[in-house]
């Protein structure tokens, strides 16, 4: 387990970038963390990391957005999505067998089941304003 102390959305989007060159492909990536903790950024710099070229935005309303690349990422919002069923309807396991990196939001709704998957857990925690206490576990970085 690394911890990491972030100062602002940049440093946060930077730890991002380093994981990606850390991650194997087809790798889950588990985040657990708040409203506005700073998921959407640190998958941002995760894209960035893995040579993604769209824009990375939330997945909230779409339940998963998908970003090209030399090494893609689909970025999943499991807060909505309720069965197993609907995370396989959702293609999350078709992603994974493609080869693409799948970063997992609210990962605590599936987390017995996420498991499975060996993933990388990621939990980003508010200190202030600004500040934000990111723990990795399951990959050196």
């Amino acid at each position: 387990m690394a911890e990491f102390i972030t100062h602002n959305r940049a440093e946060t989007v930077a730890l991002g970038r380093r994981l990606a060159a850390a991650l194997p492909d087809g790798c889950v990536v588990a985040f657990t963390g708040g409203l506005g903790a700073g998921k959407t950024a640190f998958c941002e710099g995760l894209a960035a990391g893995l040579g993604c070229t769209d824009p990375v935005s939330s997945p909230t309303f779409a339940i998963v957005n998908y970003y090209r690349g030399p090494r893609p990422l689909a970025h999943f919002d499991l807060y909505r999505i309720s069965t197993q069923n609907d995370l396989e309807a959702a293609g999350f396991y078709d992603y994974l067998d493609q080869g693409a990196i799948v970063a997992a939001e609210w990962s605590e709704n599936f987390a017995a089941l996420l498991a499975l998957e060996e993933p990388v857990t990621v939990d980003i925690q508010h200190m202030d304003e600004t500040t934000r206490r990111i723990t990795i576990e399951g990959v050196s970085l």
